[in-house]
């Protein structure tokens, strides 16, 4: 294959510290673009039904989780890797949009539920509807044997590394 964007960038470090010009390197910047690529095809997708990633992410979590659509703010922080007061921030914008709404928890008085409205349940399906389909095409790009060895290459190393890391248990 022919030199791509992340050799040039290896090389030029190559020169000037080579001690970190290797593998972890390479890796690190072919996920990162990786990851980039498929969050800007997102983002233009969101950006037309007015969501942010953040937004999106609350209203996709809430909706694939199943009726009644509803988890507790610590809940959502942790299944999007949030800090509380981002969740809090992106709580906020939804139930000002209508999306979601925020009750009491009957159990604990401190707490309380986030839960879809049904314009909530609807964007959510359309925009997790309009990711897939940008994410699809941007896969359908890759030979299929590549991407299908490409995503059990990418569970093993998550596997491997992301415990502790990103996942807290």
């Amino acid at each position: 294959m022919e030199p791509d964007h992340v050799d040039e960038i290896i090389s030029a470090w190559g020169h000037e510290l080579p001690e970190i010009a290797g593998l972890p390197l390479e890796l690190a910047k072919r996920t990162a673009l990786l990851v980039s690529a498929f969050d800007v095809a997102a983002s233009a997708e969101l950006e037309k039904l007015g969501l942010t990633q953040a937004e999106y992410g609350v209203l996709a979590t809430l909706r694939r989780i199943g009726a009644p659509y509803r988890l507790k703010p610590t809940e959502l922080t942790h299944a999007l890797l949030l800090s509380s007061g981002g969740t809090s921030n992106v709580i906020k914008r939804l139930v000002a949009a209508g999306y979601v709404t925020r009750a009491a928890a009957e159990d604990d008085a401190r707490s309380s539920w986030v839960q879809l409205t049904p314009s909530g349940v609807e964007t959510a399906e359309a925009a997790v509807r309009a990711t897939t389909a940008v994410h699809a095409r941007l896969v359908d790009r890759i030979p299929e044997p590549t991407a299908k060895a490409l995503s059990e290459q990418l569970r093993i190393a998550l596997a491997a590394i992301e415990e502790g890391v990103l996942i807290r248990r």
